[in-house]
């Protein structure tokens, strides 16, 4: 695993919407491995590596992570936030955030001490709104410096734990990791392939519908984590899948049932390839792959996904096998996909 790659990808800021600064990261790793390189009109990246004349496959990692928008700087210089994505609000508590005002501002996440909390206060979960962002700079000088709509961020480093990597915003950022590392590895390939870094996927996958409608594939292979619920309590029918035990075949999603023969020939290559599986069901959430399988008159769609505890927090954490594994995995539908059609 090229782990500076992806504790840069973790690191690097990009909320919904100001996918600015991870773009710039993704387009410097892509060019060299493609024959073109584009951002559309919503700012995700497409590069595209030719083929032998066989069909288009798209490929899908969203760039955006979970993040906030300044909503407002009250007269003692506190900010208020509305949320951009799926937020546990509880996981919010006692945070430090970025706020990319017109420079990088380190802020942490207020709320009401526990000392002055009312018994009901004490026993209701937060709610968002609980929260503002304290930057330790009067007001004068913060709305000198902090605009509404100004992004902000979480911070946090990436960190080994143990035989896992562990940092905020490995949803998407393993897949984002995954898809590059994939295009690098690729070798003789019949197939026009097209890999997309996608904006906007936590605010309702708007990114992949336009980037979808512009490439009009063939086939379509989102990459994206999954819940590993593999922790104390999980009976086994509920843990979806297990960190360290593989790449994960996705069958079926609140936004997508995967076509058999999709499925399928993913199960082949892993098993021609000596590639770790596991089959992915959840119940619940979605990914891009829902956009890339209704795009245009529809196409063959499915995805490849990483086992990841903890998601949406900022402990994220997951298998660098399971990383390595899902690149193999994505490089070899790549060079097979041809089959499909």
């Amino acid at each position: 695993m090229d782990l500076d790659l992806l504790t840069r990808l973790c690191e690097t800021p990009g909320a919904p919407g100001r996918e600015d600064r991870i773009r710039e990261l993704v387009i410097a790793e892509l060019s060299p491995y493609v024959d073109e390189i584009s951002v559309d009109p919503l700012g995700s990246v497409m590069g595209v590596r030719k083929g032998g004349g066989g069909p288009r496959v798209m490929l899908a990692a969203h760039m955006d992570e979970l993040g906030f928008l300044v909503s407002h700087v009250d007269d003692d210089g506190y900010i208020r936030l509305v949320t951009l994505g799926g937020f546990d609000p509880k996981t919010l508590v006692a945070q430090r955030v970025i706020v990319h005002g017109r420079e990088d501002l380190l802020g942490v996440m207020g709320s009401k001490p526990i000392h002055i909390m009312t018994d009901e206060e004490r026993k209701r979960l937060p709610k968002a709104e609980d929260f503002y962002v304290d930057i330790g700079l009067p007001a004068e000088r913060v709305r000198e410096l902090v605009r509404q709509g100004d992004p902000v961020t979480r911070e946090r480093t990436l960190a080994p734990l143990g035989d896992l990597v562990t940092c905020k915003s490995l949803d998407n950022r393993a897949g984002l990791y995954v898809m590059i590392q994939a295009v690098k590895q690729l070798s003789d390939h019949a197939c026009e392939v097209v890999a997309v870094a996608t904006t906007q996927e936590e605010v309702g996958l708007r990114g992949a519908r336009v980037a979808a409608a512009r490439v009009k594939p063939d086939i379509g292979l989102a990459i994206d984590i999954t819940l590993a619920n593999d922790g104390p309590g999980a009976k086994p029918h509920e843990r979806i899948t297990k960190v360290g035990e593989g790449t994960a075949i996705k069958v079926y999603d609140s936004g997508v049932i995967v076509p058999r023969v999709v499925v399928d020939h993913l199960i082949g290559v892993a098993e021609a390839r000596d590639i770790p599986f596991q089959m992915e069901i959840m119940s619940r959430g979605g990914t891009d792959t829902r956009e890339l399988q209704l795009s245009g008159e529809g196409a063959l769609a499915g995805c490849v996904s990483i086992p990841t505890r903890y998601v949406h927090q900022v402990v994220e954490t997951c298998h660098p096998a399971d990383l390595d594994a899902s690149v193999a995995l994505v490089a070899g539908f790549c060079e097979t996909a041809q089959d499909l059609i």
